[in-house]
């Protein structure tokens, strides 16, 4: 275990903020997992789980504990299976530290359709199930068999269904009442083979429509899907890109709020098609109309030229960045009275 001491935290992160860690171990194994854990509970120190960093903002002192990122499978480690044998439903089962667009890109080009729309997003493959990663109508709960974790406690080993996941929209039963006690280990997803595409987001589906059909082969067009999705998050700075200021984000701040119709009622006539009991609106909406326009700058941080719900790393500081959702959340709780969630984890 090659546990490291004041390791800056930033560069292990999409906004490229936070102090120094304490004390910082990568671990490429279940068992470096299990000696890092015990270390630190040995030692009483607080641990924080890392993985790809795209949906976590450090503070400007860092962390006062053992930041612990990790790296299972970070090399070669996803494998593209037959699942229940030759003709059925293929699995890809991967390390928790693989990069999750790899994944997604070999399965589109073996073909395989469920995790297309997912294409471009940062991260690993371990992060997924926490978030309930998703975008343009798709979610990883649709395609996720189970998860293989570390109980942080115990120092066991558990395997989770999908439907013990608890998902929920960006949410998970590792989010709500099982925060921090569990570490993902791996991850398998079932997609389906010789399917078209499923398209529930009119965005992407026009998008799709102006740059080609889906009425070509199954391979084909869950192929154009990739690269449409590539395209719309490439034009909203939502791909990592070293060159592209508004990419030094954590990607969306905030989640799309879903309010009770009751809520809802009075910003109904701005919407076309609302029904149910509950509606999802769009966050991004609310806060360009709250006072916060695309390229909004407030000190070292700013809104995105590109996207109105990526908060952008301009050469400040977290603490500067967090004011800026601070002030954007007063401003939308004024003019609203919604409240927005962040999604990614602030660690204090």
């Amino acid at each position: 275990m090659n546990l490291r001491e004041n390791v800056r935290l930033a560069p292990y992160t999409t906004l490229q903020l936070g102090g120094p860690a304490r004390y910082f171990v990568e671990c490429a194994s279940e068992s470096e997992v299990r000696a890092a854990l015990a270390h630190a509970r040995e030692r009483g120190l607080a641990v924080f789980v890392l993985g790809g960093g795209s949906n976590v903002v450090f503070n400007d002192a860092g962390f006062p504990g053992v930041v612990l990122r990790v790296a299972i499978g970070h090399d070669q480690g996803i494998a593209f299976g037959e699942g229940d044998g030759p003709g059925g439903p293929p699995e890809i089962s991967a390390g928790a530290g693989a990069d999750w667009d790899t994944l997604v890109r070999g399965a589109v080009e073996r073909g395989w359709t469920g995790v297309e729309c997912l294409s471009g997003i940062p991260g690993t493959v371990g992060g997924t199930p926490i978030q309930n990663v998703g975008a343009y109508g798709q979610e990883v709960a649709e395609t996720l068999v189970r998860v293989t974790c570390l109980d942080r406690t115990t120092l066991e080993r558990r395997t989770f269904s999908a439907a013990e996941c608890e998902f929920g929209y960006r949410d998970s039963r590792f989010k709500g009442r099982d925060r921090g006690r569990y570490v993902v280990l791996d991850v398998t997803l079932r997609l389906r083979r010789d399917a078209p595409p499923r398209i529930r987001y009119p965005e992407l589906r026009d998008a799709i429509m102006r740059a080609g059909s889906l009425d070509a082969a199954p391979a084909d067009a869950v192929r154009l899907v990739r690269q449409t999705v590539l395209a719309l998050r490439r034009a909203k700075s939502m791909v990592l890109d070293p060159a592209d200021p508004n990419a030094r984000s954590a990607g969306s701040f905030f989640m799309n709020p879903v309010l009770s119709r009751a809520a809802f009622a009075e910003l109904e006539r701005r919407w076309q098609g609302a029904a149910g009991d509950a509606v999802k609106v769009p966050a991004a909406w609310l806060v360009e109309r709250a006072g916060f326009p695309k390229g909004y700058r407030l000190g070292g941080a700013g809104v995105s030229e590109r996207h109105a719900l990526a908060l952008v790393n301009l050469g400040g500081t977290s603490a500067e960045l967090l004011a800026l959702a601070d002030a954007i959340r007063a401003g939308v709780e004024r003019r609203f009275g919604i409240t927005l969630e962040c999604e990614p984890e602030v660690v204090q």
